[in-house]
């Protein structure tokens, strides 16, 4: 028997519900030099990447 649904069919049925944004800070050493914090957030929706602490 032929295959029925392909991967791209399933993909294309799913619809993501959040939003992944990859958040970067800098942080001051004590020596005086930065390091980068790096982490990734899942939002809802876009507008709220103003809301990310």
């Amino acid at each position: 028997m032929a295959k029925q649904q392909s991967f791209v069919d399933k993909v294309k049925k799913s619809k993501p519900t959040h939003i992944n944004v990859k958040v970067v800070r800098t942080v001051k050493t004590a020596n005086g030099t930065y390091k980068f914090q790096e982490r990734f957030v899942k939002l809802d929706d876009i507008s709220k990447i103003t809301e990310i602490k």
